[in-house]
């Protein structure tokens, strides 16, 4: 009686040789840091913010060299990258950014990790790029161009353009502040803003003269 042969077993799979590296991030990574050791942010507008620190792992706090740190802005669409510096032998980085225009947003600093390193980042606050513009100050009562009343504590400053509402952040001598345009004004050539007493007096303006203005 004739029996058909069965069919050969097929081998098991083979396990993958020794040596080969599997793909994508460890189940473990060292923890790491951004450590800031100055950061200016507030320049005029074609001048460089800089940014200087350390990236730094592990209990030990070890320096990383060769890492790249990015210096991210939040915009409408959620963080971009505006600047890159890559850290040296010992994991210190010096950053620099130049902004195009007048602006005022928040920024970060931001190590993707790698296989080694995990991500890190770490909020700075707002950079802010100013033009230099001339102002002055007003006092008294009675209604506002934009709405409500003037009083001695009443934050904001007239503009003859820009809308009712809008946020500008003005500087001077080392303070800043970040109102409101309540008012219409100033009147007299040349000038852009009229601040209120409450914002004179925060900032430490005089009567007239040069301050820092952006939005």
């Amino acid at each position: 009686m004739y029996i058909p042969a069965m069919p050969a077993q097929q081998p098991a799979m083979a396990l993958a040789p020794v040596g080969i590296a599997l793909t994508g991030p460890p189940a473990l990574g060292l923890r790491t840091a951004l450590n800031i050791r100055s950061a200016r942010l507030n320049v005029l507008e074609g001048h460089a913010a800089t940014v200087t620190g350390s990236l730094r792992a592990g209990l030990q706090s070890v320096g990383l060299p060769g890492r790249v740190v990015t210096l991210q802005a939040l915009g409408s669409h959620g963080w971009s990258a505006v600047a890159h510096a890559r850290t040296g032998a010992n994991g210190t980085f010096n950053l620099r950014y130049v902004p195009d225009q007048t602006r005022s947003e928040a920024v970060r600093l931001r190590f993707a990790g790698d296989i080694y390193d995990l991500a890190a980042h770490r909020r700075l606050g707002r950079l802010n790029a100013y033009r230099l513009v001339e102002a002055s100050w007003y006092a008294g009562s009675g209604s506002l161009a934009c709405g409500g009343s003037l009083t001695p504590t009443t934050l904001g400053v007239a503009n003859k353009t820009l809308p009712c509402g809008t946020l500008v952040t003005l500087r001077h001598n080392g303070r800043s502040v970040r109102v409101p345009v309540v008012d219409r004004g100033p009147y007299v050539a040349g000038r852009e803003f009229d601040l209120t007493q409450a914002t004179k007096q925060a900032l430490g303006f005089g009567d007239t003269g040069e301050l820092w203005s952006t939005r």
